[in-house]
């Protein structure tokens, strides 16, 4: 049967999109290496002891645990931080990223350490990619109208904090967290990443139904074009303070546990 070049060429773009999709459903259902070490990283609006919740849990389970000190300055610097915590791993390393540190998980995680990754209410693009425009293909989330600026650094007001970041979890506690906020910097938000871990590295994600800073439905998207292994959290941005035995749960999980 003869073939002419248009039936040739959408036959050779269908392989190859099967071929990647493939790929990527491999990386996914891929047996992580087993991993004593776990890095987290943390996003906007926040600081590393955001994570203190799971990092209880995970030092319970006998995990040996590290949040890292985002600068929130540039990309390349945030990067950064997160490659020198995992330089100082002594072997195969999980690492979790929460919010904005989906990028520095995209980015860093392909770092020889790390041996999985896993995403909490985060980030996700694809080498390359303008999250900005993509985020704008979904409705904008309520948080990002609480965003104020002091120059060149931005931060989240008390109220939109309390209602559209932290919005499940108790005043006094939202409130804590309010205080020990990170301001960011607007340079922050222009950087692109350069690589795509999730598409070689076996990866995880928790969605957050009732988030209010990222699209639930654009987390959704993330999670499914990189094939991760989902969950979906009854909650606020902040699932890693909200619903931190889930989310130790499922870091074990990519470190080879149950």
């Amino acid at each position: 049967m003869m073939i002419n070049r248009r039936t040739f060429s959408t036959a050779l773009l269908a392989g190859a999109a099967a071929s990647l999709i493939s790929t990527r459903g491999m990386a996914a259902m891929a047996q992580p290496a087993k991993a004593r070490n776990i890095v987290l990283a943390h996003g906007l609006f926040a600081d590393g002891s955001c994570w203190t919740e799971v990092i209880a849990r995970l030092q319970a389970a006998g995990f040996n645990a590290t949040a890292v000190q985002n600068p929130l300055t540039t990309l390349p610097e945030a990067v950064a931080s997160v490659e020198k915590v995992l330089d100082r791993q002594d072997g195969p390393t999980v690492l979790v990223g929460h919010s904005f540190s989906g990028m520095l998980v995209t980015e860093a995680g392909v770092h020889p350490k790390v041996s999985a990754l896993v995403y909490v209410a985060a980030r996700a693009p694809d080498a390359g990619e303008d999250y900005t425009a993509l985020a704008k293909t979904y409705p904008t989330p309520l948080a990002s109208a609480g965003i104020v600026f002091d120059g060149d650094e931005g931060r989240l007001s008390e109220e939109a904090f309390l209602r559209d970041f932290a919005g499940d979890l108790p005043e006094a506690k939202a409130k804590v967290l309010y205080a020990v906020q990170e301001p960011f910097h607007k340079a922050l938000l222009t950087g692109k990443t350069t690589q795509a871990a999730w598409r070689s590295k076996p990866s995880w994600y928790a969605v957050s139904t009732e988030d209010r800073t990222i699209n639930p439905d654009l987390e959704r998207f993330m999670a499914k074009r990189m094939g991760a292994k989902t969950i979906e959290l009854k909650s606020s941005h902040l699932s890693l303070i909200s619903h931190p035995d889930e989310i130790t749960q499922m870091i074990i999980e990519a470190a080879g546990g149950r």
